[in-house]
C-alpha cells in the first residue's frame, strides 16, 4: 500500500533540499501543467516514456499539495466516494452528470 501523505512530504523535502520553488504557487501550477503537456506529447508520439512523464505529473501534484497544506490522499479518497455515487446520462454520445 502506498502512503501518499508520506510521499508528499518526501517530495516537498526534496524540493527544499535541492532549493526548488516552495513559495510561488502560480509557478508550481504552471510547472505541473507543463509536465502534463509533456505526458500528452509522449502519448501522442507513442513514446515509451509516458509512464515516466505521468510520474512527473504526480510528483508535481503531490509537491503542490504539500505546499498548499492539502492531504491529497484524503482528498482523492473523498472524491472517489463522491464519484461512485454520481449518476450520469449520455447525451449525444457524451456523459453528463445528472443534477440531484
Amino acid at each position: 500500500m502506498i502512503d501518499l501523505k508520506k510521499i508528499q512530504k518526501q517530495i516537498y523535502q526534496n524540493k527544499l533540499d535541492k532549493g526548488f520553488n516552495t513559495k510561488d504557487v502560480n509557478f508550481e501550477f504552471n510547472l505541473t501543467y507543463g509536465e502534463l503537456a509533456e505526458a500528452f506529447e509522449a502519448y501522442r508520439k507513442k513514446n515509451s516514456k509516458v509512464g515516466e512523464e505521468l510520474a512527473d505529473v504526480t510528483i508535481y501534484l503531490l509537491g503542490l499539495s504539500e505546499i498548499l497544506g492539502i492531504n491529497l490522499e484524503k482528498e482523492i479518497l473523498k472524491k472517489i466516494k463522491i464519484n461512485k455515487k454520481r449518476k450520469y446520462k449520455r447525451i449525444k454520445g457524451i456523459f453528463k452528470k445528472e443534477n440531484n
